[in-house]
């Protein structure tokens, strides 16, 4: 239900791995996107309920699709389930990304885990937390010898991504200097 509202494969920005395997046991979903009908994001969750008798079976998502759909027919209003379709940008938006990520995806490898702890629903802090992008503000163990030194030796990678986190390190370390200058 999440790939035919969104257009993408879930989690097509993760490394398809033992990590996200067991972030899902845990309960890590999806995150839904806007637009998706108020309706079907009820029926989606409770096919991701941990608890496989809470999940609907395949007859009860067929009725009440179809309802969803008569229903849509029958309001003369703009009912919410006809915002399911994309525009043309939209489309090519998701195909980019989508093509841009495959070498996230590891469909030709079968893991086999053990010892796999109980299928849980996850709270909607801990679905927050984990849709939220981490940053590593990590301060060296040797501050205080770099408090003496004006300039601070660092090895540069050639990926951007790392030179911009190196750079907003620099400037972190900068200001905890000036701090603990002032407090003196």
């Amino acid at each position: 239900m999440w790939e035919i509202s969104s257009g993408q494969s879930p989690f097509n920005t993760y490394e398809h791995n033992y990590d996200l395997a067991m972030k899902i046991v845990n309960g890590m979903r999806p995150k839904i996107g806007s637009g998706v009908p108020s309706k079907y994001k009820e029926i989606m969750k409770q096919c991701w309920d941990a608890n496989p008798s809470k999940r609907p079976d395949a007859a009860t998502l067929f009725d009440e699709i179809q309802k969803m759909r008569e229903d849509s027919y029958n309001n003369d209003n703009a009912n919410e389930f006809n915002t399911l379709e994309y525009n043309s940008s939209q489309i090519s938006q998701v195909n980019s990304n989508s093509s841009s990520n495959l070498h996230l995806l590891s469909t030709s490898k079968l893991y086999q885990f053990g010892n796999l702890p109980e299928p849980r629903n996850a709270t909607e802090e801990e679905q927050e937390a984990f849709h939220s992008k981490p940053y590593d503000f990590n301060i060296p163990d040797n501050i205080d010898s770099l408090l003496s030194s004006d300039q601070v030796e660092l090895g540069f990678s050639v990926d951007i991504k790392e030179i911009k986190v190196t750079k907003l390190k620099i400037k972190i370390m900068k200001l905890k200097i000036i701090v603990l200058k002032l407090d003196k």
